[in-house]
C-alpha cells in the first residue's frame, strides 16, 4: 500500500508542475532557484533563525535598499510570516503524531498523508516565495536601470516604488519649474567608488564570530545569522542538483550565498575577456575628426590686436631708464664724451693746488669741507711809499734786528722802507721762500673736517654677558666617588645619564650610579686601564675598554636587565660566518675573540680583541655598530676601525703621518678626526680621502672634542693651551685660551647646553660658555665662567679626565688622587 501511494504522490507532483509550467512559462527562472525540496527548508530554516535573533520591535513593513538588491530579505511580508507560523504549527503537529507508536499499516497511512500534507505546504510556500521574487527582481530593475541614467523624476518614481526612506529633509526637497519636487542630496545615492558595506563591524577579522551564531550587523543593528555549514557531501549534491550553483558566490561580509544575475554574469565575461564592462559600448564606432589636419589660410580667430601690441615694451623703457639713469651720473660715456677723455689723456697734466675751490660742483660731494687758507691783504707798512708812522725807528730796529735768532717774535718778517718812485723798488729777495712756505701750507691743510677718536682703556675689551645670564652651569662640588686605588684616567657616561664606568691604573673599571653615588659593579681586567667608551646606542647595553693590548667588550648588566642586557647577549653571542678573506696584515695586527675566561665571562666580558701594540683609546661611532682603536706606537696600523655586526676589523691608513694621539668620529657625516702631536687631519670615509689638515700650532696635542652640531672642535695641548677651531673658518684656531698654568690634559663639550670645560694638572677645572650660533656670519661666543679646584696632586698630575652628564648640567672630573667628582 506504501508503495501505491508513493506512486500516486509522485505523479500527482508531475503533474501539478507540468501544469504550472503552462500556466507560467516565464516564471521558470525563478523554478530553478528551489528544485529540490531540501533547499526550500534550508532556507526557511535560516530565515526562522534571523526571526530569533532580530529585534521584536523592529519594523517589518520598511525595506531597505541593500536587501532589495542582494534578495536576502523574504520577511518583509505578513503573508509569508502567517505561512512559517502554519508550517510551524503543521511541523508541531506532525511531531506529535511521530510521538504516538502506531501499528504498522495505520504508521505506513499516516506517512504518506504527513508527506502530501507537506507537499501541499511546499507548493503553497513556493507559490509565494515566486510571487515575492518576481516583484523583488522587478524592483531592482527598476533601481539598476535608474542608476544608470540617473534623473530626478524617475529617480524618485523608483524610490516611491520600492518604498525606500530617504534622507532628504524639509531643506533639501527643492521644486522645478514644472513644480514637482526633486531630492538634491540623498544618503542611498552615493556615487563613491566605495564598496557598499553591508556589515557594518569595520574592518576586524571575521573569525572573531566564530564563535557565535550571526557573523555580524546589518544597518538597521540585526545580527547577521550564519547561513547553515554544509559538508562536501551536501556542496556536491548541491552542485548536482542546483542548475545556478555556478553562479552562486558567497559573500564574505555576511556569508550568505548570492546568486550572480545575467548582467553580472556578462560584465564579468566582458572584464575577462579585456573588453569594456557596458556590453552596448560600440568601440568600432566611426572616428569623429574634431581637429582637421589641413594648414587653413584664413586665421581662426577674429580677435582684436591686443593693447600689448601698439604699446611701448616696459622691459625697454625700463632698459632706456637705467641707461640714461647712468649717464647722468657718469657711470656710462657718450662717445662725444670718450672722445674728449681720450684727447685729454694725451696732452700732459699739470695739477694745481685747491683747484677745486673754485668750483662749487666739484666740491659739493665733501662733507664739511675746509676752505683753502688765503694770504693776508697788504697793509700800509708793505707799501713802497709808506707813511712817516710806520717807519722804523733807531729803537724799533734795534729790537728787530735783536730777534734774528728768534723771527718767529717778530711783529714784522721784513723792514718797511720808503721809495721815490716804483722804478726804484729792488729785487724782493725772500720771494721764493715765501712761495715755497705758502705751497707748505696748502699741502699741509686738510681738505675735510675730522673728528678726534678718543679711545678709552676699556673700550677696547669686548663686551661680555653677566654670567648670571648664562646660567646653568656647575658650580659647587656635590659628591666624591672613592673606591680605586690608583690614578683615575677615564670615565665614560652612558646614554641616558643614570650611570657612568670609571677605568683606573688599579687594572679595574667600576659603574657608578651618578645620583646616589653607590658602586654598582668592579670588573677586573687584568691591566691598566687608558680608555673606556659606553655604545651610544641606547638600545645596547656594552662598554668598550682598552687594557693593555687587548680590547675588551663587556656586557654591565645595569638599568633594564631583563630586556637591554638580554637583547645585547643575544646579539653578541651569534657570531656572523665571515666569508671574505682577511689580509694578513690585518690579521697579525688585530685578533676577535670569542672564548673568554669563565670568570672574565662572569663579570660581563664577551669579546676580546687582541691588539699587536698597546691600545690607548677607544671611541664609539654615533649609531653605535662601529668604533676605532688608538694604538701610537702601532705606526701605519695605530688607528684600526672595528665592525661589531660583521666581527671585522681595518686599517685606514697605507702609511703613518705621526705618532697619532686621539681619533674620532665626527657627529653627523662620515668624517674622521685624526689628531697626531701637532696636526690634526680630517678624513672623510666615504671618499676614503682627506679633506682638510688642521694646525694647532702648538708641541704635543693632549685631547679633542667635536661640538654637537660638528662645526666647531676643541682641542687642549700639553703647553697650557686649550684652541677652539671653527672649521667652515679657518684651518687656524679662531680663539686661544690660555687659562691653564699647567698642561691641559682633557676638553669636553656638552651635548645640550652651550658649554666647554678643561681640566689641567694645575687642579683647576675650567667651565666656560660657548654658544655657536645658526647664523653663519656670527661668530661663537665664548666666556670663561668659574674655576673649580677641589682635586690634590699627587707626583706632578692633576685632572686627567672632565665629562659632562649627558642631560643635566652636571660636571665630573677624575684626577691622580684616586677620586672622582661631581660639579653641579
Amino acid at each position: 500500500m506504501s508503495g501505491k501511494l508513493k506512486r500516486k504522490v509522485t505523479e500527482d507532483k508531475n503533474a501539478s508542475e507540468e501544469k504550472e509550467v503552462e500556466k507560467k512559462p516565464e516564471e521558470s527562472e525563478e523554478d530553478e532557484d528551489y528544485e529540490s525540496d531540501e533547499d526550500l527548508l534550508v532556507e526557511i530554516n535560516n530565515e526562522e533563525q534571523d526571526q530569533e535573533g532580530s529585534d521584536d520591535e523592529s519594523d517589518d513593513g520598511s525595506d531597505n535598499s541593500d536587501d532589495i538588491l542582494s534578495f536576502e530579505s523574504f520577511d518583509s511580508d505578513e503573508e509569508g510570516s502567517e505561512k512559517l507560523e502554519e508550517n510551524e504549527t503543521s511541523e508541531a503537529e506532525s511531531s506529535e503524531i511521530e510521538e504516538e507508536p502506531p501499528s504498522d499499516d495505520e504508521d505506513a497511512v499516516d506517512k504518506e498523508k504527513a508527506k502530501l500534507e507537506e507537499q501541499q505546504r511546499l507548493a503553497e510556500l513556493r507559490e509565494f516565495r515566486k510571487k515575492e521574487r518576481v516583484e523583488q527582481k522587478k524592483a531592482s530593475e527598476i533601481i539598476k536601470e535608474q542608476l544608470r541614467q540617473p534623473d530626478n523624476e524617475t529617480f524618485l518614481s523608483a524610490r516611491e516604488n520600492t518604498d525606500r526612506p530617504t534622507a532628504s529633509t524639509d531643506e533639501n526637497d527643492k521644486t522645478d519649474e514644472n513644480g514637482k519636487k526633486f531630492v538634491e542630496y540623498e544618503d542611498d545615492g552615493d556615487t563613491s567608488d566605495e564598496e557598499d558595506i553591508r556589515n557594518t563591524v569595520g574592518n576586524i577579522p571575521l573569525h572573531w564570530y566564530d564563535d557565535y551564531k550571526h557573523i555580524g550587523y546589518d544597518w538597521e543593528g540585526k545580527k547577521i545569522i550564519k547561513p547553515p555549514v554544509q559538508d562536501q557531501l551536501d556542496t556536491f549534491l548541491r552542485k548536482m542538483e542546483d542548475p545556478d550553483f555556478w553562479r552562486t558566490v558567497k559573500d564574505p561580509q555576511t556569508g550568505q550565498d548570492v546568486v550572480l544575475t545575467e548582467e553580472d554574469i556578462q560584465i564579468i565575461k566582458q572584464i575577462k575577456n579585456q573588453k569594456n564592462p557596458d556590453v552596448n559600448f560600440d568601440s568600432y564606432e566611426p572616428w569623429i575628426e574634431w581637429f582637421t589636419s589641413e594648414v587653413e589660410k584664413l586665421p581662426i580667430r577674429n580677435i582684436p590686436d591686443s593693447k600689448q601690441s601698439f604699446l611701448p615694451s616696459k622691459t625697454e623703457r625700463k632698459q632706456i631708464g637705467r641707461i640714461v639713469h647712468s649717464l647722468k651720473m657718469g657711470w656710462k660715456k657718450t662717445k662725444a664724451e670718450q672722445d674728449k677723455i681720450e684727447a685729454e689723456k694725451k696732452i700732459p697734466k699739470f695739477f694745481m693746488l685747491w683747484d677745486s675751490d673754485t668750483g662749487r660742483d666739484k666740491m659739493r660731494r665733501i662733507h664739511d669741507h675746509v676752505t683753502a687758507p688765503k694770504r693776508a691783504l697788504p697793509g700800509h707798512a708793505e707799501s713802497y711809499n709808506p707813511p712817516p708812522e710806520y717807519l722804523f725807528n733807531e729803537k724799533e730796529k734795534k729790537e728787530w734786528e735783536d730777534l734774528k735768532e728768534e723771527p718767529h717774535k717778530r711783529k714784522l718778517h721784513y723792514v718797511p722802507q720808503k721809495y721815490k718812485s716804483l722804478r726804484h723798488v729792488p729785487y724782493y729777495q725772500n720771494y721764493i721762500r715765501e712761495r715755497f712756505i705758502r705751497c707748505l701750507d696748502l699741502y699741509l691743510c686738510p681738505r675735510a673736517k675730522r673728528m678726534k677718536a678718543t679711545v678709552q682703556p676699556e673700550d677696547l675689551i669686548p663686551k661680555l654677558p653677566s654670567s648670571k645670564d648664562l646660567q646653568p652651569f656647575p658650580t659647587t662640588q656635590s659628591m666624591v666617588y672613592t673606591g680605586h686605588t690608583n690614578i683615575v684616567r677615564t670615565m665614560s657616561m652612558e646614554p641616558m645619564g643614570q650611570y657612568f664606568v670609571s677605568g683606573s691604573d688599579d687594572h679595574t673599571i667600576k659603574i657608578w650610579e651618578v645620583s646616589t653615588g653607590r658602586c654598582i659593579k668592579t670588573i677586573d681586567t687584568k691591566g691598566v686601564v687608558r680608555s673606556v667608551a659606553w655604545c651610544p646606542n641606547p638600545k645596547i647595553s656594552l662598554i668598550a675598554v682598552a687594557s693593555d693590548k687587548r680590547c675588551l667588550l663587556i656586557n654591565p648588566h645595569v638599568g633594564d636587565i631583563k630586556l637591554i642586557a638580554k637583547k645585547t647577549d643575544d646579539i653578541l653571542s651569534d657570531a656572523p660566518v665571515i666569508e671574505e678573506i682577511e689580509n694578513e696584515r690585518i690579521k697579525t695586527a688585530v685578533q676577535w675573540s670569542s672564548e673568554i675566561d669563565p670568570n672574565e665571562y662572569k663579570d660581563g666580558v664577551r669579546i676580546v680583541i687582541n691588539h699587536f701594540q698597546e691600545v690607548s683609546q677607544v671611541t664609539w661611532h654615533g649609531k653605535g655598530d662601529y668604533f676605532a682603536t688608538v694604538m701610537p706606537n702601532g705606526l701605519s696600523r695605530a688607528v684600526l676601525v672595528h665592525q661589531l655586526s660583521k666581527r671585522r676589523s681595518q686599517t685606514s691608513f697605507s702609511k703613518s703621518h705621526g705618532m697619532v694621539q686621539c681619533v674620532l668620529f665626527h657627529p653627523i657625516k662620515p668624517c674622521l678626526f685624526v689628531a697626531s702631536q701637532q696636526h690634526i687631519r680630517i678624513y672623510d670615509l666615504v671618499k676614503q680621502e682627506m679633506i682638510k689638515k688642521l694646525l694647532p700650532s702648538c708641541k704635543w696635542i693632549a685631547k679633542i672634542a667635536i661640538h654637537p652640531k660638528g662645526d666647531n672642535l676643541l682641542v687642549s695641548t700639553y703647553d697650557k693651551k686649550v684652541m677652539w677651531f671653527d672649521l667652515d673658518l679657518s684651518t687656524k684656531p679662531y680663539q686661544t685660551l690660555k687659562l691653564h698654568q699647567s698642561a691641559v690634559r682633557s676638553v669636553a663639550y656638552h651635548s645640550r647646553y652651550p658649554m666647554f670645560a678643561s681640566g689641567s694638572d694645575d687642579r683647576g677645572v675650567i667651565v666656560c660658555h660657548g654658544m655657536v650660533y645658526n647664523d653663519l656670519l656670527q661668530n661663537a661666543l665664548i666666556v670663561p665662567l668659574k674655576r673649580l679646584e677641589y682635586h690634590e696632586k699627587v707626583s706632578d698630575y692633576g685632572i686627567f679626565e672632565v665629562l659632562f652628564h649627558s642631560t643635566q648640567p652636571w660636571l665630573l672630573s677624575s684626577g691622580s688622587d684616586y677620586t672622582i667628582r661631581l660639579y653641579t
